[in-house]
């Protein structure tokens, strides 16, 4: 059974937090919101958090700079996972990873049809992997960041977290790139 082991050192990281809307601003966003509360309350570093309206070239642009940044190990965001015209993120950050990670999805939705059933099957929620930095898409709902937060990157950002975790691999992720 996954565990904590009390051994080991807790590792704050710092994480990145993208709202994709063109409604909401930072007054309104509770997502946003429910994230930072969470990084914060689990000991991490919000090193970064905005809002940009549903666009691709925006939506990739600000995710590519936050990959870009040594400060920033984590990028979550919340919004555009629909399937209506203007919910684009998935499209948008795709193509930046480098590495898919169809586990998460998988775990997501699976933690999400205990509490809404069927309509799980509305996110089109995805996670990768670019310059060595984890990229978590999330649905725009505060529910849904809960249950990603709680079920899933709590566990998985604590190093602590047996029998694997992902700040554990961190140095790894760009082992492919050095040479000699």
């Amino acid at each position: 059974m996954p565990s904590l082991d009390e051994r080991r050192p807790f590792i704050p990281i710092g994480i990145a937090v993208l709202t994709v809307s063109d409604t909401r601003t930072r007054a309104d966003d509770k997502s946003g919101d429910v994230l930072e509360a969470r990084i914060r309350e689990a000991g991490h570093r919000l090193e970064a958090r905005t809002i940009v309206p549903d666009g691709r070239e925006k939506i990739y642009g600000q995710v590519k700079a936050w990959t870009l940044d040594a400060a920033i190990d984590v990028v979550i965001t919340t919004g555009g996972t629909g399937f209506t015209g203007r919910d684009v993120t998935p499209e948008a950050l795709e193509p930046l990873f480098e590495k898919r990670m169809d586990g998460f999805s998988e775990v997501f939705h699976r933690i999400s049809y205990e509490k809404i059933g069927t309509s799980t099957i509305q996110s089109r929620v995805t996670g990768g992997v670019a310059n060595a930095t984890f990229i978590f898409v999330l649905p725009g709902s505060p529910g849904a960041c809960k249950d990603a937060w709680d079920g899933i990157l709590k566990q998985q950002l604590d190093y602590r977290h047996m029998p694997c975790n992902f700040v554990e691999i961190m140095p790894r992720l760009d082992e492919h790139l050095k040479r000699g």
